[in-house]
C-alpha cells in the first residue's frame, strides 16, 4: 500500500508533511535532529553501550543466589529474551525510523494513551538513571579521594555530559564509540585473565572445575534462585534498546540499525554469557562478598576485582574504579541523549510542552536536554536527604519501567507484523526481519511478565507489606 510506504521513510518528513499550515511551514524551515551517528559508532553503542554495572558489580550475586550453572542459565534466559526483544524492535525501527519507537509505535499499533505513557514514561526512566549516576559517581571518586565530598565530583559529571550532549549528536556518538571500546577492551582482558586463571597459568593455583562441586554448585535453591538471578540479569540488560533512539540520526539507519541488532546476539554471547561463566568457575559461591557487593561503592569486592585479585594483580580495584567511573559517565551520557530525543518527540506531537521542539543548528533539543538535566539534578538532590527511601522508591520504579517498556517493544511488533501481513505486503521487502516470529513476542512477554511479578514476591509473601509492594 503505498501510504504506508510513504509513512516508512523518515519520521520527521511524515510528521511535518501531515498539515500544511503556515506555522508548520516554518516550522520545517528550523533546524531539525542531523543523521550523523556513524556506521561504527552505532555498532559500538550497539555492542558495548549497555555494559554497565550491573555485570561489573552486579552480577556476582547471581551467582550467590543460583550458584555457578543457576546464574549461567538465568543470563542465557535473560538474553535470549533480550535479543528477541532487540530483533522486534529492529524489524520496525528500520522500517519506521523514529527517535521514539516507544511512543511512536505504541501510538499506532497499541493505542494512543499507551503511546503517551510510554513516552513519559521511558523519560522519567533515564532521567532518573542520569540522576543516580550522578550519585554513584561522587562514590567512585571517594575510592581514591576520601577526604573530598562526592557531591563536587558529581556535579562535575553532570557538566561533562551536558556538553557532550550539547554539541552535536557527534558529540554523543563519539564519546560513547570510545568509552564503549574501553569497556568491550576491559571484558577482553578479563575473560583472557580468568582463563589464565581456571588454568593456574596466572596466580598459581590450577582451578578447573573444582568450584562446581563445592557446597551449593553447582545449582543453589534450584528454580527459586534460578529465578532471582533472572530478576538480577534483567537489570543488567537494561538500556540495550536505546539503539532504537538513534535509529533517528543514523547515517543510514536500513544499513546500520540491522547490523546494529545482530551484533547483539553475539555480545550477548560473548561478553555477558563469558563472563558469568569465568565468574562461576573461579570465585566460590559461597564467598560473602558476592552478596554484598550490590552498589559501586562495593567495586573492591566486584566479581572482576575479585578474579584479576585470584590471578596475582593487587592493583585490580583501582583499574576496575576507573573502569566503572567510566561506566557510569557513559550511562549518564545515554540517559541525557535518550531523554532529549523522546522529549521532542513528544513535543512535536503535541504530548509536552511546544518549547521542547527547538533545536539547535548542531541538532540538538536543547531544552529538552535542560529540561531533564535539572530534573535529574533534583533526583540527586533526594538522594541526599533523609533516610533515602523516596529515592530508592524512585529508582525502582525506574527500573521497573524499563521490563514494561520490553513488553510493550514485543506487543508492538505483534501488531506491526499482522497489519504488515493484512495489507498484503511481501515479508521479504522488509529491510530487516525479525527471527522466529511470533515466537520472538510471545516468549519475552510471558518471560517479562514472570520477571515483574517475581521481582515483587517477597512483598506478598510469607507476609504482605503494603508499603514495599507500593
Amino acid at each position: 500500500m503505498p501510504e504506508l510506504e510513504r509513512q516508512s521513510s523518515d519520521y520527521e518528513e511524515k510528521h511535518a508533511g501531515a498539515t500544511e499550515t503556515p506555522e508548520s511551514v516554518q516550522e520545517q524551515s528550523q533546524p531539525r535532529l542531523q543523521r550523523k551517528l556513524k556506521s561504527r559508532q552505532m555498532g559500538m553503542i550497539a555492542i558495548g553501550g549497555t555494559i554497565g554495572t550491573g555485570l561489573f558489580i552486579g552480577s556476582g550475586s547471581t551467582l550467590s543466589y543460583a550458584g555457578p550453572a543457576g546464574s549461567l542459565i538465568a543470563y542465557l534466559v535473560i538474553g535470549s529474551m533480550v535479543f528477541f526483544v532487540c530483533t522486534s524492535l529492529g524489524e520496525m525501527s528500520t522500517f519506521i525510523p523514529t527517535p521514539d519507537p516507544f511512543n511512536h509505535f505504541a501510538t499506532r499499533f497499541l493505542d494512543p494513551s499507551l503511546g503517551f505513557a510510554f513516552g513519559w514514561n521511558y523519560w522519567y526512566s533515564w532521567m532518573v538513571t542520569v540522576g543516580s549516576e550522578l550519585v554513584a559517581c561522587g562514590l567512585i571518586v571517594q575510592f581514591w579521594l576520601p577526604n573530598l565530598t562526592g557531591v563536587i565530583w558529581s556535579i562535575i559529571a553532570l557538566v561533562v555530559m551536558f556538553l557532550l550532549n550539547a554539541i552535536s549528536v557527534r558529540g554523543y556518538g563519539e564519546s560513547e564509540f570510545w568509552m564503549s571500546a574501553l569497556k568491550v577492551l576491559t571484558i577482553f582482558v578479563f575473560l583472557i585473565v580468568g582463563i589464565l586463571t581456571v588454568t593456574g597459568v596466572a596466580g598459581g593455583d590450577y582451578i578447573g572445575g573444582r568450584n562446581w562441586h563445592v557446597e551449593g554448585a553447582p545449582f543453589k535453591e534450584h528454580v527459586v534462585g534460578i529465578l532471582k538471578a533472572c530478576i538480577v540479569a534483567a537489570f543488567s540488560f537494561q538500556g540495550t534498546e536505546i539503539i532504537g533512539v538513534t535509529v533517528g540520526e543514523s547515517a543510514n539507519p536500513r544499513r546500520d540499525v540491522p547490523r546494529a541488532i545482530r551484533s547483539v546476539f553475539w555480545r550477548i554471547l560473548f561478553f555477558y554469557i563469558s563472563s558469568i561463566l569465568i565468574i562461576g568457575l573461579v570465585i566460590r559461591n559461597d564467598n560473602e562478598n558476592l552478596a554484598n557487593a550490590s552498589s559501586v561503592s562495593d567495586v573492591a569486592i566486584s566479581p572482576f576485582t575479585m578474579v584479576f585479585q585470584k590471578a596475582g594483580a593487587d592493583w585490580a580495584a583501582h583499574i576496575m574504579n576507573a573502569i566503572v567511573l567510566v561506566t557510569i559517565l557513559s550511562a549518564g551520557n545515554s540517559g541525557l541523549y535518550a531523554c532529549t530525543r523522546v522529549m521532542w518527540v513528544l513535543a512535536k506531537e503535541g504530548k509536552a510542552p511546544r518549547w521542547f521542539r527547538k533545536v539547535t543548528k548542531a541538532g540538538v533539543p536543547f531544552w529538552a536536554l535542560v529540561f531533564t538535566a535539572l530534573w535529574s539534578t533534583v533526583i540527586f538532590c533526594i538522594s541526599l536527604a533523609g533516610n533515602k527511601k523516596v529515592y530508592t522508591f524512585l529508582i525502582n520504579l525506574s527500573g521497573l519501567s524499563g521490563m514494561c517498556f520490553w513488553v510493550g517493544i514485543a506487543l508492538c511488533h505483534w501488531r506491526f507484523r499482522r497489519a504488515y501481513v493484512a495489507q498484503g505486503y511481501d515479508l521479504a521487502d522488509l529491510p530487516y526481519k525479525a527471527a522466529l516470529f511470533p515466537f520472538g513476542p510471545i516468549y519475552a512477554c510471558v518471560l517479562l511478565a514472570i520477571i515483574i511479578i517475581g521481582q515483587g514476591y517477597s512483598t506478598i509473601w510469607p507476609k504482605f507489606d503494603a508499603l514495599s509492594f507500593v
